[in-house]
This record gives structure tokens, C-alpha cells and sequence, in this order.
């Protein structure tokens, strides 16, 4: 059984969907791919995940780096799950390009090169957005390449973790 429930952020309303495991959603209500996989019988409950869930997040929108990471139970393909294992290793407050996601993917497959589109596929179909830090994906340019719930709040979720490289990008998008 799913549970879903609602959390308001400084950034627009997010939806939160956990099973037995640990959290397997969490979207900004609107992006793109929302409440992707949501099975129908999902039922609006808290739960001690969910719980856990909107502690970290009232951290993180605090400006501070959440000490703990809730139970996360993301589903996927295994490469996209390998992809989503390296974006939870991004620093907080840093960011990676997708060929380095690709080039360190490759390493650990033990291949020549990976394709950095692959990669990308893959962070745009992150359901855990946040948590799992997609948003800390750039291009190898060091442009704001697309992020599901907007390039709005990807500059907002970077400028809230301190990244000064975008910080003239920023302005006021946060509060």
C-alpha cells in the first residue's frame, strides 16, 4: 500500500508517496512526470516515513543541511537506479555535469564511456526529486539544463544550498 500526503514548501506545494519500505515519491505538484507510478489505491495517511520525510524537509528548507536521509525505496530500471545512487553521493551545496555521472558510471561498470543523454534520461525520471538531488545535475557548460519541477526552482534549490556560482541567477525565487 502507497500512503501520499501533502507538504507545503517555500517553493510551491509537494506531493509525498511511501510504501512499507520508504519513500517512493516526492514531486512538486504540477512538474512534469507528476505523480508518475502513483498506483490508484494510494491512500492519503501519514505515516512514520512520510513523518521522517517532512522533518528532513523542514530542515532543508530551513537552509540547513539535513543531517539523516529518510527511508528512500525509489523504482526503476537498474541503470536508472545506479544513476540515482550516484546523484545521492552529490554533495550539498555542490553540483556534478551528467558526462561526469556518465564518466563515473562507466568506471564502475567497468566500460570505455557511458552516454551522458542516457544519464540525463534518467535524473528527468528521478521521482524523489530533492532528496535525491537531481536538481545538482548541470551541463557541461555549467548551464541550468532542464529539471522537472522547473529551472525556477532549480536555481531557488541551489541558491538555498549556497551554490555562489548561480547565485546572480537567483535573486528572490526562495519565500
Amino acid at each position: 500500500m502507497v500512503s501520499i500526503c501533502k507538504y507545503r514548501s517555500p517553493l510551491g506545494d509537494l506531493l509525498l508517496a511511501a510504501d512499507e519500505e520508504g519513500l517512493t515519491g516526492l514531486w512538486f505538484v504540477g512538474q512534469k512526470y507528476y505523480a508518475n507510478g502513483l498506483p490508484d489505491e494510494s491512500i492519503w495517511q501519514e505515516t512514520k516515513i512520510l513523518t521522517e520525510t517532512r522533518r528532513w524537509l523542514d530542515i532543508y528548507f530551513s537552509g540547513e543541511e539535513p543531517k539523516f536521509t529518510p527511508p528512500l525505496h525509489p523504482v526503476g530500471t537498474a541503470f536508472r537506479q545506479a544513476v540515482w545512487k550516484i546523484l545521492l553521493q552529490i554533495p550539498y551545496g555542490q553540483t556534478v555535469t551528467y558526462g561526469e555521472i556518465a564518466q563515473q558510471l562507466a568506471a564502475e561498470q567497468g566500460i570505455s564511456t557511458m552516454s551522458a543523454q542516457a544519464v540525463g534520461g534518467a535524473v528527468g525520471h528521478n521521482k524523489i526529486s530533492i532528496i535525491i538531488p537531481c536538481h545538482r545535475v548541470i551541463g557541461a557548460d555549467g548551464s541550468l539544463t532542464g529539471y522537472a519541477g522547473g529551472i525556477h526552482k532549480k536555481i531557488a534549490l541551489l541558491k538555498l544550498e549556497g551554490t555562489d556560482k548561480y547565485e546572480s541567477l537567483c535573486s528572490t525565487n526562495i519565500g
